[in-house]
């Protein structure tokens, strides 16, 4: 085995996340395109596809998003790999990509429910086979186009390294006459701008070797495509004219940021022991280094990267193929990740468990927050989709995560009442108001925290169903819990959330227990979900 392919096999052991599968989104919307006049491409399947033009190889892109395939060359394109694409994998990673804990992939394990580019090789336009070679590379980060499925990660197969960046591995991609559309994942280790220097050589009818080199260029994560020049970059920009001189404008005021957004790294919705009451705060950080916020004192940001596809599998959510903003169950590099922590709470200081409500959503879609059995399906602790107040019981002095899913971009903003039993039987509460902001349709840097200013609010639905989780939390933060199957017959609320509880203090990102990585085992995989329970 080379060392590339041993390098690699440590490169792509990516964690399964999440669940299966939906198609394409076929749509008729215009290209962008970039200042320099390139096209944009950041979703759909396009080809790679040497062809013989006039007796000669030529190494085109078939641009085929809309149904209707349109030739492009490849120094008149920027490909964008959207932020969406970024996973985290189990161990660090080695070469060709780098010493990194996440990376970018098309085509990879979770491409079935992120819009992405999905880029593929046709060589049956050639006439006889083709050999592609990298010959020239720059980017940020390294790069590796490979073939690797999820069985062979189990049974310890390296992947087949196709081309990389790294000298060690392969720079030579063998695309036989036959193949009509074959698709690698490929992989970019780091955010920024690549540029991919490919040769495409075929040998002719009359035994002569015709080739092409072409030089790709392709944004990754939280670039602008339209500033990217394609090609090797040396297309010249526009001259942009002479602006006229205007009369300076008067100095404008400078308003400070209303709120402290939040955007990335682990958080937790705590209730804590203050002055011989219950009070809800925000506690942004890891167990040895964190701060404490008032709810309205913060925004937090749902990102663009939390973007995902509606499957089968979460078909609760809405409609299949439909866009959703996910938060992950274990930390994510870039995501938010929200908690619920119960821990300065002494066990005999209460009596029984802390429970959190959701009295009401103000929004443009639906927020919903659940767990995930083995075999048991969904655990919806939280779903405004079919009425609010809902409410979950959490154990005292612990820790978990859930996951959570906003159906649209906007500003929403949740009330929370938070409420338990003292010992001696006074029953304590704390109602606050958090602001979130999902996408990047809103500045979460304009957007006031708490319950906020707007005009009108969304009507909140009428409650039918309450939520009916249940489990049972470990009082440690630094171990984990796998989901439970046992429910609350009696109680319109449910006992403690399940969830994995992570380890919020080593900066490591945890692994996914094996009930969520037995989600994406199998995309046809039909899933109950356990619908809220009636009230009582």
């Amino acid at each position: 085995m080379s060392t590339g392919r041993t390098y690699a096999a440590a490169v792509i052991a990516a964690a399964a996340v999440l669940t299966g599968a939906v198609g394409l989104l076929a749509g008729g919307t215009p290209p962008a395109r970039a200042s320099s006049g390139a096209v944009v491409l950041d979703d759909g399947a396009v080809d790679l596809t040497p062809r013989l033009v006039d007796g000669e190889l030529q190494l085109q892109i078939d641009d085929r998003r809309t149904g209707t395939a349109v030739v492009r060359e490849p120094s008149e394109v920027v490909w964008h790999v959207v932020p969406e694409a970024k996973s985290f994998v189990e161990g660090p990673l080695q070469v060709p990509l780098g010493s990194l804990m996440d990376a970018w992939y098309l085509n990879g394990w979770e491409a079935d429910q992120i819009f992405a580019l999905e880029p593929g090789w046709n060589g049956t336009q050639a006439g006889a086979d083709t050999e592609v070679t990298l010959t020239a590379f720059e980017g940020p980060g390294g790069f590796a186009l490979y073939d690797w499925l999820e069985d062979d990660s189990y049974d310890d197969i390296p992947p087949d390294v196709h081309l990389a960046s790294d000298p060690t591995a392969n720079t030579s991609y063998a695309l036989g006459k036959d193949t009509e559309h074959a698709v690698p994942t490929w992989g970019f280790g780091a955010e920024g701008v690549y540029r991919l220097t490919l040769r495409a050589s075929t040998t002719l009818a009359d035994g002569t070797v015709s080739s092409d080199t072409e030089t790709l260029a392709v944004a990754v994560g939280n670039v602008d495509p339209t500033a990217v020049l394609p090609g090797d970059g040396s297309t010249p920009t526009p001259p942009t004219p002479p602006t006229p001189p205007t009369s300076s404008p008067p100095p404008t005021e400078t308003v400070a940021p209303r709120a402290h957004v939040i955007d990335d790294g682990h958080l937790d919705l705590a209730a804590r022991p203050v002055d011989g009451g219950l009070r809800f705060q925000i506690k942004e950080g890891t167990a040895y280094d964190y701060e404490w916020y008032e709810p309205d004192e913060v925004v937090l940001h749902v990102v663009p990267a939390a973007k995902k596809r509606i499957t089968s599998d979460t078909a609760f959510l809405g409609a299949e193929g439909d866009p959703v903003w996910w938060l992950p169950l274990a930390q994510v590099s870039g995501i938010l990740w929200p908690g619920w922590n119960t821990e300065e709470w002494e066990p005999s200081a209460l009596d029984g468990k802390v429970t959190y409500q959701v009295d009401s959503l103000q929004g443009p879609g639906t927020m919903a927050v659940f767990s995930g059995g083995s075999l048991s399906g969904w655990d919806l602790w939280i779903n405004s989709g079919d009425g609010l107040p809902d409410s979950f019981r959490h154990s005292v002095d612990a820790h978990s995560h859930s996951y959570w899913a906003f159906t649209q971009e906007g500003v929403y903003r949740t009330r929370f009442t938070v409420s338990a039993t003292l010992a001696d039987g006074t029953k304590v509460s704390d109602t606050e108001t958090i602001a979130w902001v999902v996408g990047d349709d809103v500045d979460p840097s304009t957007v006031a925290p708490g319950a906020g200013d707007e005009a009108t609010a969304t009507p909140t639905a009428s409650a039918s169903e309450s939520a009916s989780p249940s489990g049972t939390a470990s009082a440690s933060p630094e171990t984990s819990a796998s989901p439970s199957d046992a429910a609350s017959s009696t109680s319109r609320t449910s006992t403690t959330p399940t969830g994995a509880l992570a380890s919020t203090g080593s900066g490591v990102l945890a692994p996914l227990g094996a009930s969520v990585a037995a989600l994406i085992v199998g995309g046809g995989a039909v899933w109950a979900v356990r619908r809220k329970r009636a009230q009582q």
